[in-house]
Formats: structure tokens, C-alpha cells, sequence
């Protein structure tokens, strides 16, 4: 499943399922070579139509997987079925392949008292889990700039080889790309509020919600005023992305694919 842009940047979901992520991290860990995760939903869609920098650079991840249903259902009427992969949902698993192979991961996001709560509680489920380094970026952070610069060097010398992003779109996929390409070896896992999540500074949506695919509605009342907008703008561009999705069904049903 791919979206495309006028710009030639397209964003290509190349990792059907969760299962297969984790598979292509394992050898990439293994073969000391470096990566960049981006977890594609509604509102990095809505994004990547108005941002040229963030459309730059989501194309230029390694690995892509679904983060949202309506992505998972747009992957279904193009004839390319994926299945879906919270980045919140990886994190565990993630740190579970790096403690695997004995490699020290980095956590980059909000606050300290997060960083913190969210270390403790990824140590408690991941035995033998090594955490290099956490850091709190200062606001705004510029994903090229100084800071980033000295968070690159900080990495380097803790010698963390897997690093979670929780910086928010587009702050996170930009760096991603940026230090992947200055660290070589080191992999970077864009993962939203999945420390948050993880530290309980934000509250997911229960079991059930998620089950019935309604997480999304139950995250918008819960903070209406900053995401009812986000939201409704996502809302908008989906007939949009629905007609390519078709399009690419037709294409390939020509092509006999």
C-alpha cells in the first residue's frame, strides 16, 4: 500500500503486520545496521499533504506500518490488505528484541517524570532491558538543529543501538531520518505517546474501545480542544485517499497483479 504526492515523495507501507516489523528489526539489529520506524495514520496523512520537510522525510523510512484503522481500511480497498500496528503497541516488543541481543536503547519525549516512570516500567517488563540514556527535549525543538546535534552525540557515546521517538509528528520522524543518517548503526522507532502511555501520564483508551475500532473518538472526547480540529481535518481528506485507494485496486486488476 503506498500514498502518493505530487512532490514524488510517496510513503509506502512495507511491513504488513506487527509480527513482520519485529522480524525486519531483529536482522537489522543483528547486522549492526541502522533504521528508521514510522507508524503512518490519519493525521500524519493530513500532515504529509501540507508539509514538503515531513514528506521528505516519511518517504525516506525504512520500515512503515499502519496506525489506524481507517489506513488499515484504505490498505483494503486498494486490494492491498495490511494489518494494524499501534506504535504504542511495539514498544514492549521492541525493547524485548533489543534486550535480546544485549543492546542499550535510548528514550527521547516529553518530560523527565515521564522518561523516568516509563524507563522503570519498561525495566519491570523487560528483563534485562538496558536503558542508555533519556532525554527531554527543550521547546520548540528543531529536529536539525543544535539540540538535535547534541542528542546525535549523546546517543554516539552511550552506544544505545535502538532509540523510541516520543516527540509527536512531524518532530519525530524528522530526527529520525536526520540521526539515522549521522548514526549509521543505531535504529529510531517514531512511537507518538507510547512512553506517555507507558509512564501514565496519558491514558489509552480501554480494552473494549479499541476492540469495537472506536480509540479514536474515545482520544477526541478526552481532549476535545486539542484534537476535535485534528480530527475533523483528517475526516476531510479521507474521500480523497479513498479514490486513490480504488485507483490503485483498478491499476492493479489491469496489471494482473
Amino acid at each position: 500500500m503506498h500514498f502518493s504526492f505530487p512532490d514524488g515523495n510517496d510513503v509506502r507501507i512495507n511491513c504488513y503486520d506487527s509480527a513482520e516489523l519485529l522480524r525486519e528489526v531483529g536482522q537489522r539489529l543483528t547486522a549492526d545496521k541502522g533504521f528508521a520506524i514510522a507508524t503512518i495514520n490519519v493525521d500524519h496523512l493530513q500532515r504529509l499533504a501540507e508539509d514538503g520537510a515531513f514528506r521528505r522525510a516519511y518517504a525516506a523510512h525504512d520500515l512503515v506500518c499502519a496506525d489506524g484503522n481507517p489506513i488499515v481500511w484504505l490498505s483494503r480497498i486498494a486490494g492491498r490488505p495490511v494489518r494494524l500496528a499501534p506504535g504504542s503497541d511495539l514498544v514492549l516488543p521492541l525493547a524485548a528484541r533489543a534486550a535480546a541481543l544485549d543492546l542499550p536503547v535510548a528514550l527521547i519525549g516529553s518530560s523527565d517524570e515521564s522518561l523516568a516512570l516509563a524507563a522503570e516500567r519498561m525495566r519491570t517488563a523487560v528483563p534485562g532491558l538496558r536503558i542508555a540514556l533519556t532525554h527531554a527535549p527543550g521547546f520548540p525543538f528543531d529536529p536539525e538543529g543544535a539540540e538535535a546535534a547534541q542528542i546525535i552525540a549523546r546517543i554516539r557515546e552511550t552506544g544505545a543501538r535502538l532509540c523510541f521517538l516520543a516527540l509527536g509528528a512531524p518532530r519525530q520522524e524528522r530526527f529520525a531520518i536526520h540521526a539515522r543518517d549521522a548514526l549509521k548503526n543505531v535504529g529510531f522507532a517514531s512511537i507518538g505517546a507510547g512512553l506517555d502511555f507507558l509512564s501514565g501520564h496519558q491514558r489509552r483508551a480501554p480494552r473494549l474501545v479499541r476492540r469495537i475500532k472506536m480509540e479514536w473518538a474515545w482520544r477526541m472526547l478526552s481532549n476535545p480542544r486539542r484534537l476535535f480540529m485534528r480530527y475533523a481535518r483528517g475526516f476531510t481528506i479521507l474521500p480523497g485517499h479513498i479514490r486513490q485507494a480504488r485507483a490503485i485496486r483498478a491499476r492493479d486488476r489491469q496489471t494482473g497483479r
